[in-house]
């Protein structure tokens, strides 16, 4: 393993709750401080850590994909540009919902159970009852607690937040932030649909061509990822390559160097998308340290697709907005959609926003592509151009015209119309992908 991964294990194998720093990692595995903070950054990526200003780095639970709406006390410090005045080491712990607390101590009390996080101006008393029923405490306002509050914070292990903001302001940012995660749980990445490596069949740069031909035999398949004996990826081996070659050739003399590969946080439609632009069937799936994780195919990738257009969506995009009030208004002659143009759309002149105009064409777009080609798609290029600044409340009318649809892409003329005059105009070109 590299210095890199070294520290990455020695981090996981770190218990939820301890306190780590770069010249900590750096002494105790005997490596420079900037490798250590390389690999300390790598982990908060990972989610095995969490770096919070005037505390510092504290390993936490790395959170479920499906339970990623939760948020860990620490994340919420970071929310709110919060301070911590007691109970650090219960930063890693996880709430269950948050309460604001706007009326009297024993009506309020009714309302906190332990894992809560209760969001409270500048009341003592609520702060020690709150931390006796197992909820930890949210100041707002910028005010400062006690010292038996604080010390009963550490007893506790449950931490009291102090953050300069009011209270509305800091449920709607914790609203905020538990609704762009809500979003990127419903973005599907390639760990979600990869064939893991225990599953995934591959050859070393040792084996011969005749290894090829037995592992073909056997599974019916003409494409493997070929490593060394560290599983580092290497290569991809395919039919076309040991076509007419000797059976003792070593596979290395043979196969496609320096492969296209994703990581497991590649998402499936930029996955998609590599897959049809270079018209390759499979994609190796690797770590930081380029060893092999699995493998995906353009089947698993398709699948993932068709079912993610089948998710209810959870969180809203500037794309949800917009498609929710699309209209399709097309006749027998032509293809044609309407839309209001509301607040949520403009931008801080009151006019259509650049933005909502490129998603406008898309959608339109990809539409009526669909009517002449059942399928995925990906957009590849567009051409904008912005004749008329449209306002707020107006109602327009796009007229999507296919030009062109092949088997791999599909070209489209948009036009935008208000008020019978033409607003905007564009040409849309699209990646086509068979289900």
């Amino acid at each position: 393993m590299t210095k890199h991964e070294q520290i990455l294990q020695h981090i996981a194998s770190l218990e939820v709750g301890n306190k780590i720093s770069v010249r900590q990692i750096a002494k105790a595995l005997q490596v420079s401080e900037g490798t250590a903070y390389r690999a300390i950054k790598d982990a908060e990526n990972q989610g095995l850590v969490s770096t919070i200003e005037r505390v510092g780095t504290i390993r936490i639970e790395k959170k479920q994909k499906e339970n990623i709406e939760r948020l860990t006390y620490a994340e919420v410090i970071n929310i709110v540009d919060g301070q911590v005045l007691g109970g650090r080491n219960g930063l890693y712990k996880t709430l269950n919902k948050f309460v604001i607390g706007a009326m009297k101590a024993d009506a309020m009390m009714r309302y906190v159970d332990a894992g809560n996080l209760l969001i409270v101006g500048n009341r003592e008393e609520v702060h020690k009852l709150a931390l006796e029923e197992g909820s930890a405490v949210l100041i707002t306002g910028g005010f400062d607690t006690s010292e038996h509050v604080k010390q009963l914070a550490d007893e506790l292990e449950l931490p009291i937040i102090s953050t300069s903001y009011d209270t509305f302001t800091v449920a709607a940012m914790i609203n905020r932030a538990i609704y762009d995660q809500l979003i990127k749980k419903e973005i599907v990445l390639v760990e979600d649909i990869l064939t893991h490596l225990d599953d995934t069949v591959y050859m070393t740069t040792s084996h011969t061509i005749e290894k090829w031909h037995e592992l073909n035999n056997r599974t019916g398949h003409s494409r493997y990822p070929v490593v060394d004996d560290n599983l580092k990826i290497q290569g991809i081996v395919t039919a076309k390559d040991v076509m007419g070659v000797s059976p003792f050739i070593e596979v290395e003399k043979v196969m496609t160097k320096q492969p296209i590969t994703v990581t497991s946080q590649t998402s499936v439609a930029s996955a998609a998308h590599r897959m049809v632009w270079e018209g390759i069937e499979i994609l190796p799936v690797i770590d930081s340290g380029k060893r092999l994780l699995g493998i995906i195919s353009r089947q698993d990738v398709l699948k993932a697709l068709q079912m993610l257009q089948r998710q209810p969506q959870v969180g809203d995009t500037i794309e949800d907005l917009v498609t929710r009030h699309f209209d399709d208004v097309s006749t027998s002659q032509e293809h044609c959609f309407q839309l209001e143009v509301n607040p949520q759309m403009t931008n801080h002149l009151g006019t259509i926003s650049y933005g909502v105009i490129t998603t406008i064409v898309t959608e339109a777009g990809s539409r009526v592509l669909r009517k002449y080609k059942k399928g995925d798609l990906v957009v590849e290029n567009i051409t904008l151009f912005f004749i008329k600044p449209v306002q707020i409340d107006s109602k327009i009318k796009i007229y999507p015209k296919v030009l062109e649809v092949g088997r791999k892409f599909g070209k489209v003329d948009v036009e935008i119309f208000h008020d019978g005059q033409i607003v905007g105009k564009a040409m849309l070109m699209a990646q086509l992908i068979d289900r």
